[in-house]
Order: structure tokens, then C-alpha cells, then sequence
């Protein structure tokens, strides 16, 4: 199987899993094909079973004791974590209208 064969199987897993890279990467240091993930996608009768993007980060968490965050996972934490500093500060030194050049 040639390469351009194994990406378009990993990039229909992930659209079908709604998997992000850093989903893919983990299924591939686990060992896992895309024909694997595409086999565990739960049916509508198999509401006990976790979605592949679940079972994925649980397997890794079990195995390597901790999950590969996305850039957008890391961007999000990074925001919020400005905004509450935001509201600190906001907190602490409060603007009255009145102080306002304008």
C-alpha cells in the first residue's frame, strides 16, 4: 500500500471519527490502523460504547499516563487563562466614568 493510499485512510478515519491531529497521532503511537477506528465507530444501538475520539484518549491516558493536546486545545486554555486575569485585575482597580477623559 503506498503512501498517498495510508493518508487517504487516515484522513477519512479522522473525518468519520471527528478526530483532530492530535487524536490521529495518538491512535498511531497506540498502534491502531484507520480500518480499526472506523470499525469502533459506535451504531445508534450501541449507546454503551464511546465515540472513537473517547476510547482513543482513554486507551493513551491508560497506556501513557497522559493525552496529547491539539494547538486549539492549548489556544483556548491560553485564553481563558488572559481573561480571568483580565477580571482580576478588572476586580481589583475598578474605572469609575467620572476618572474617564471622555
Amino acid at each position: 500500500m503506498g503512501k498517498r493510499k495510508q493518508n487517504d485512510n487516515w484522513a477519512e478515519a479522522k473525518k468519520k471519527c471527528r478526530l483532530n491531529q492530535a487524536d490521529i497521532q495518538m491512535a498511531k503511537e497506540l498502534g491502531m490502523t484507520p480500518k480499526s477506528l472506523l470499525k469502533n465507530i459506535p451504531a445508534p444501538n450501541q449507546q454503551w460504547k464511546a465515540p472513537v475520539k473517547v476510547w482513543v484518549r482513554e486507551l493513551y491516558e491508560v497506556k501513557f499516563g497522559r493525552i496529547i493536546e491539539s494547538n486549539t486545545e492549548q489556544r483556548s486554555k491560553k485564553h481563558k487563562a488572559a481573561n480571568r486575569y483580565a477580571r482580576e485585575i478588572e476586580a481589583d482597580h475598578p474605572i469609575d466614568l467620572e476618572d474617564l477623559p471622555f
